[in-house]
C-alpha cells in the first residue's frame, strides 16, 4: 500500500508531529510511505530530536501548497493519507483518508465547502476528549479520539530524590504557555516549609524565548530552583527517574471553554513523569484530567493554595506518595506507543 503523511507545522518539531511520525515509521516497515515537505534534508534532524526512524519513509514534494487540480491528481495514486489539521480542512482524493487534531479550534460552525470537503474524510482523530469536544462542536462531526505515542518504555522508576519537576517550553508567548512563573511562586512557599526539597524546571527555549527565561532566572535566586533547557533526551528520562512529584501549571489563569487552545490539549510530559513514578500534582483543565484521576494516579489542582496544600500533603505523608507513584506508573502504560499503533492499525486495515 501507499501512505503519504503532511503536517504543515513538520518543521516545528512538536507533538503533533511525534503523533504522526510514529505511525509513518512503523507504516514504513512494510508499505510505502511518503511525507508531502519539500526540504528532504529535515528528515535527519528530525528523527534524531524525536528519535524516530525514518530512514524508510520518503519526503516528497510537498503537494499541499498547490491548488485543487494538482493535489486532487497526486493524492489519487495514495490508498491512504493521513493529514495534521492547523484547522483547515485540505482537500484529498485517496482511497482513504484520515483528519488528525492537536489543538481545540473553537471556530463557528463549519461553511458549506468545509463539510464536503470533510465527506472525503473516512476518519477524523483527536488526540483527547478534551480536543474532541471543542473539534466536534466547531465541525458538526463526531470524531473519535486516539491518544499520542508515549514511548514509556523507555522511562522506568529510579533511586528517588527530593525533586519536584515541571517540563515543557520556556515561552510565555506560545499557544498554551506552561506557567513557570506560577510554579516558582507556589514552590517559593513550599520550600519555606521543607528546604529539603528542590524543583527543576525544564524546557526546550528559542531566541525568542530569552527575555522570558531571563526573568524566571531571576526570580529564583536564593530558592533550590534549577531551570535546565534544551536538555537531552537520556538527561530528561533521568529527571523524570528520580524526581518524586511532578507539577504542571499550563492553562492556570486562562477560560478553559473561550479559549480552549491555551489549555494542555493532552499532556505527554505528565505521562513520562508517570513512566517515572513520578506523582503528578496538575492542573484540573485540559487534557491533564483524561490522564491523572485525582487521588489514585496524581492529584488534581484549581487555584495556586490547591496546588501548595496537595504538594504538602504528599511531602508529608511518604507512604500515600509511594503509593501513587506505583499507581501513576501503571496508569501510564495505557497510553504506550504499542495501544497507539494497535488502535491505528483498527482503523487503517
Amino acid at each position: 500500500m501507499k501512505f503519504g503523511f503532511y503536517s504543515p507545522y513538520l518543521s516545528t518539531f512538536g507533538g503533533g508531529e511525534r503523533y504522526m511520525l510514529t505511525l509513518a515509521s512503523y507504516l514504513s516497515r512494510d508499505h510505502i510511505v511518503d511525507i508531502f515537505w519539500d526540504d528532504a534534508l529535515l528528515k535527519a534532524p528530525i528523527s534524531r530530536f524525536l528519535k524516530i526512524d525514518l530512514t524508510r519513509t520518503r519526503f516528497v514534494e510537498n503537494i499541499f501548497k498547490y491548488g485543487f487540480f494538482k493535489k486532487a491528481f497526486t493524492t489519487l495514486g495514495y490508498n491512504f493519507i493521513f493529514i495534521l489539521s492547523d484547522g483547515s480542512v485540505p482537500a484529498t482524493f485517496a482511497a482513504k483518508n484520515i483528519l488528525h487534531f492537536q489543538v481545540p479550534f473553537n471556530f463557528p460552525k463549519a461553511t458549506i465547502l468545509t463539510r464536503l470537503k470533510l465527506k472525503k474524510y473516512n476518519h477524523i482523530v483527536c488526540n483527547s476528549f478534551f480536543t474532541k469536544h471543542f473539534i466536534d462542536k466547531s465541525f458538526n462531526i463526531s470524531s473519535r479520539v486516539i491518544y499520542p505515542p508515549v514511548d514509556v518504555k523507555s522511562i522506568k522508576p529510579g533511586p528517588k530524590e527530593n525533586i519536584i519537576l515541571s517540563v515543557g517550553r520556556f515561552s510565555d508567548t506560545q499557544l498554551h504557555p506552561k506557567k513557570q512563573e506560577v510554579l516558582i511562586e507556589v514552590f517559593k512557599e513550599v520550600y519555606k516549609k521543607n528546604p529539603s526539597w528542590r524543583l527543576v524546571l525544564i524546557g526546550q527555549a528559542k531566541n525568542e524565548d530569552e527575555k522570558y527565561l531571563r526573568k524566571l532566572k531571576k526570580s529564583t535566586r536564593g530558592y533550590a530552583i534549577r531551570i535546565l533547557e534544551n536538555l537531552a533526551v537520556e538527561k530528561l528520562r533521568s529527571y523524570y527517574s528520580q524526581a518524586k512529584i511532578y507539577w504542571h501549571a499550563t492553562g492556570f489563569g486562562e477560560d478553559e471553554q473561550r479559549n480552549p487552545e491555551k489549555m494542555e490539549h493532552f499532556g505527554i510530559s505528565t505521562v513520562e513523569a508517570q513512566a517515572g513514578g513520578a506523582v503528578p500534582v496538575v492542573i484540573d483543565r485540559g487534557g491533564q484530567k483524561e490522564i491523572v484521576e485525582d487521588g489514585k494516579s496524581g492529584r488534581l489542582w484549581s487555584a495556586k493554595a490547591e496546588l501548595y496544600e496537595a504538594t504538602l500533603s504528599l511531602i508529608d505523608n511518604p507512604n500515600q506518595l509511594s503509593s501513587l507513584s506505583v499507581t501513576a506508573v501503571k496508569s501510564s502504560r495505557k497510553f504506550s506507543q504499542e495501544n497507539f499503533l494497535k488502535h491505528y492499525a483498527k482503523i487503517i486495515f
